[in-house]
């Protein structure tokens, strides 16, 4: 299903308008990690978005805390791969606590990490992603981005088809933030729509980071620096809200 369909049912179901918000450049389709990967959707007051979001329990979704809104009947879950598309319906929401969402206008320190719990299991085929030990980042370190967002900056139609690429890792190095890059300049990196989606290792097996961010070259907003926040040193704070839940 297209993101334009997408939108099309989405503003059946809450009356508002949802404009289309996968990776720019030359990206290639998701593969295996779309049993992971998912759409997180945002209604508000008279506008809405969408997002990217890695599954990571099987009720529990890691996403942005700029994607989603504090009241869960506004944010939902849409899983478009395995077998027939699915709206789900999300119980709770939790933002990390350390989250500002100003802060790269204040520059700030900003956990922009959010858990979602769905009201029940998301369709089979889907399974969480293993999270990744922590260790530091190493300049140039190679890693997997994948997401919903658009394929071409500016042209809504290319949006809600799963995407990755390969990024490494630039400076600066830090214990809570993933900066990285197309080392070959083509172009490749995050944009609008992969916000809260999965960063892998190289392999593409365990979760590093969360997509948080991206900058261009001349006034863009895609395809040249992708900023992501890492999860394990977040792992306290996610035990403790799936144990909050009832979930593991």
């Amino acid at each position: 299903m297209k993101l334009a369909q997408i939108i099309s049912a989405l503003a059946l179901l809450t009356g508002l308008a949802w404009p289309a918000q996968a990776l720019v450049g030359p990206s290639s389709p998701g593969g295996a990690l779309s049993r992971h990967t998912v759409m997180v959707l945002r209604s508000g007051q008279g506008s809405a978005g969408s997002c990217s979001g890695v599954i990571i329990a099987p009720r529990v979704v890691l996403t942005a805390a700029h994607c989603v809104s504090a009241d869960p009947a506004r944010v939902a879950v849409y899983a478009p791969a395995g077998g027939a598309p699915a709206l789900t319906p999300v119980q709770s929401v939790v933002r990390h606590p350390e989250f500002v969402p100003n802060a790269i206008k204040t520059r700030r320190r900003s956990i922009d990490l959010a858990l979602v719990l769905t009201r029940e299991p998301l369709p089979t085929g889907f399974h969480p992603a293993p999270i990744a030990a922590s260790e530091p980042v190493r300049l140039d370190a190679s890693y997997v981005i994948a997401g919903y967002g658009l394929r071409q900056e500016g042209a809504e139609q290319t949006g809600g088809e799963l995407r990755s690429g390969r990024l490494a890792a630039q400076a600066p190095l830090s214990s809570i933030l993933l900066w990285a890059r197309d080392l070959e300049k083509r172009g490749m990196g995050a944009c609008t729509g992969d916000s809260g989606g999965p960063i892998f290792d190289a392999g593409g097996k365990q979760l590093v980071a969360i997509t948080v961010w991206s900058t261009g070259t001349h006034g863009k907003q895609c395809g040249d620096l992708t900023q992501g926040a890492l999860v394990a040193p977040q792992t306290g704070w996610i035990s403790q809200v799936m144990a909050r839940w009832g979930v593991r």
